[in-house]
């Protein structure tokens, strides 16, 4: 797939230091950039960088088109402390005529991305463009499981069209489907209606509220190593910490969480996309909001630098395996544990229709999940997983 015709490249020296020699040492130095002239050779690429000005569907965000140049300012600012991990910035996509043209231009690009084994940072742009990513996985045909970590579940009613906070519905509702799951972090009460909560539990979806997780900032990370898609609203994150978007809450992740958040998506090996949206420069004080932004790319980065690649059990030698007992509900609960990280993984048994016998699934969990199992009590990690893939 030739990449060049739809995007407009970004010009490297207008990131680089000013009037004072460049520090080899600084992200910028290490990251290749695309010309306008020839196609981007993608041999021995890691991560490429996907900006998209698009925000016809935000919601009361209007100004966060302006986004990823603007995080590029403060990305490019930083560091690189490790240097096996190759990154290239494709720039910016053409917004097509219509929102559904961004949409197919982006979810095809992603696709070819996901499927050259390349992972994709989305930086939008408007929430809406989760959509675009999920097609990705749907044009491939790959089952998926979505993490978002927004402030509210943007469900919206089938009836209405998509926007920045109504895009979960047209995803559940797309035939044929291939969402497998889907996860919510840091949502808040009162910003999302009863009927909705309500909603996502009949859908056996994983919500964690924003106050529960500050508890134990740990029990993020097997939520997002189950998930091949990250989306990150910049809402989810106090107002205090990211004042760059309309629609932020008084509450929410603090700037020092959120960059937690994303060195556990860096870090799954499963992981193969990861996009982050709603960022507003219209509304920024002082750069905060993009300064952020550009540490959470850093820490995603840092944890993918850090990946171990245990997550196919292909090495069985390589995990200890924990069998359990369980009364009066189940013969027993059967964990294991890897050898080289101290991750966790639950199986959860589900009947397979077509080829009509029982299969495992390894579900990620943390050591609570073991230690809640030893005093007799099935964690709800494993029954919301067992609800869904056996209902």
């Amino acid at each position: 797939m030739e990449l060049l015709p739809f995007f407009k490249p970004v010009e490297a020296e207008k990131y680089f230091p000013q009037n004072k020699s460049i520090d080899p040492h600084l992200l910028v130095s290490h990251v290749w950039f695309t010309s306008k002239e020839q196609e981007p050779d993608l041999s021995n690429i890691n991560i490429v960088i996907i900006g998209v000005p698009e925000s016809r569907l935000s919601n009361n965000n209007e100004g966060c088109e302006e986004a990823p140049d603007e995080i590029r300012k403060q990305f490019y600012k930083l560091f690189l402390w490790k240097n096996n991990v190759s990154i290239l910035d494709l720039g910016n996509l053409i917004p097509g005529k219509t929102i559904e043209d961004t949409y197919v231009i982006l979810s095809d690009i992603l696709a070819f991305l996901i499927e050259q084994e390349i992972l994709p940072i989305i930086v939008g742009g408007s929430n809406d463009l989760v959509f675009a990513n999920y097609k990705a996985y749907a044009n491939l045909e790959k089952i998926v499981n979505i993490v978002a970590v927004d402030s509210k579940f943007d469900i919206g009613n089938e009836k209405e069209p998509i926007t920045s906070e109504a895009y979960l519905n047209k995803i559940v509702l797309q035939q044929p489907n291939y969402l497998l799951n889907y996860s919510n972090i840091g949502y808040q009460t009162y910003l999302n209606s009863q009927a909705d909560i309500e909603l996502m539990q009949q859908l056996f979806f994983e919500t964690y509220r924003v106050g529960g997780l500050r508890k134990d900032m740990d029990e993020i990370e097997p939520i997002v190593r189950n998930a091949e898609m990250v989306a990150l609203d910049i809402s989810a994150v106090r107002q205090s910490d990211a004042p760059g978007n309309a629609n932020a809450s008084a509450n929410g992740f603090y700037g020092e969480e959120i960059c937690q958040v994303a060195r556990f998506a860096g870090l799954s090996d499963k992981l193969s996309s990861f996009g982050i949206y709603e960022y507003n420069p219209l509304l920024d004080y002082n750069t905060q909001t993009s300064q952020l932004i550009a540490h959470v790319l850093w820490y995603f980065i840092e944890g993918y630098s850090h990946r171990q690649n245990d997550i196919l059990f292909k090495e069985q030698d390589q995990y200890i395996r924990n069998t359990v007992p369980i009364t009066n509900a189940l013969n027993e609960l059967v964990f294991h544990q890897s050898k080289k990280t101290g991750r966790w993984w639950l199986e959860v048994p589900f009947f397979h229709i077509k080829k009509q016998q029982d299969k495992i699934y390894y579900l990620p969990c943390s050591k609570n999940d073991f230690e809640t199992a030893c005093k007799d009590v099935v964690p709800d990690r494993w029954w919301r997983a067992y609800n869904k893939l056996n209902r």
